[in-house]
């Protein structure tokens, strides 16, 4: 796994739109903070361009991507967003040069997509809160500003542990392994592909928003059937936000879901991890090996 040179004050980071689009008041919380990190923000040429829910044409926002990726001088990615529409960037997009000068990617949700693909490049890139999430939080930002101060060590070259409580309905263990994944309906949307992440022998790291019981368990059990879940070092499943059932319940909820899915492995499981669509979105360096233990009083992820 490649590891991305880190940053150091002066460096140029460049914010993308692959998906939804932003307005410029949304933005301004996210340039305020580049700025006092002593970076140099750079907008990909689309970023304040809105077609219909996206951050301009495909082609546009591709082109606006592909240049920010090739620049030699960007030594990071961010996506102002999530929502839906990296995926349909995947044909246009052409990763050669960023191989040869690969930099961080950061992003999480629909920018899954993006992970999956630099995972089978083999080259390691932050899961992470976005721009967009620090417009939509209240001044106080609370422990927010524990995952932001954790992303602003990770660029620069630390690399910050991570201890959460435990909970009742997770599986004690330890494994040694690096961590891949991220948004599950992305994950899903994705196997079969040749963009499809590799997890045998990962610690796998999923989330997701605004889902049906239902659908998070057909989805579960696709990457069940795609062999997914078979080989893993661990399981972190992080937040599970906004979730539905239908009026006749499904009859099981998501700690329940998994459980069942996993239950013929022996890896650990650590639910409630700080990750995902909530406000202590923890950074994940996805691609770097790392130490996980659970046990019953606490869960750690400790990066070797």
């Amino acid at each position: 796994m490649v590891t991305p040179d880190f940053l150091t004050p002066g460096d140029k980071i460049g914010l993308i739109a692959p998906a939804r689009f932003i307005t410029a008041e949304q933005l301004q919380p996210a340039l305020k903070l580049i700025e006092s990190w002593n970076l140099v923000p750079v907008l990909a040429p689309n970023i304040l361009q809105p077609h219909h829910q996206f951050a301009g044409p495909d082609s546009v926002r591709a082109q606006g991507m592909q240049q920010l990726l090739d620049d030699p001088e960007i030594k990071a990615l961010w996506s102002v967003r999530g929502g839906y529409g990296s995926i349909r960037l995947l044909e246009h997009l052409d990763f050669s040069k960023f191989k040869r000068n690969p930099k961080w990617l950061l992003g999480y949700s629909d920018v899954t997509v993006f992970h999956n693909v630099l995972q089978n490049l083999g080259i390691a890139s932050i899961h992470a809160t976005m721009p967009i999430d620090l417009a939509e939080l209240p001044t106080a930002l609370g422990n927010h500003q524990n995952a932001l101060e954790a992303l602003k060590q990770i660029l620069f070259g630390s690399t910050p542990e991570l201890e959460f409580a435990t909970t009742a309905s997770n599986r004690s263990g330890s494994g040694r392994a690096a961590l891949t994944g991220g948004n599950l309906s992305m994950l899903y949307s994705m196997c079969g592909s040749p963009y499809q992440v590799p997890t045998s022998g990962k610690i796998l790291v999923i989330e997701d928003l605004d889902e049906y019981l239902y659908h998070i368990d057909r989805m579960l059990r696709n990457l069940k059937n795609n062999g997914l879940l078979a080989d893993l070092s661990g399981l972190i499943v992080g937040g599970f936000t906004k979730i539905h059932d239908n009026s006749i319940p499904f009859g099981n909820t998501v700690k329940e879901i998994i459980l069942d899915l996993v239950k013929p492995y022996d890896y650990p499981v650590a639910f409630d991890a700080p990750t995902g669509h909530i406000h202590n979105n923890y950074p994940l360096i996805f691609g770097r090996q790392a130490n996980f233990e659970v046990t019953p009083r606490a869960v750690s992820l400790k990066y070797l």
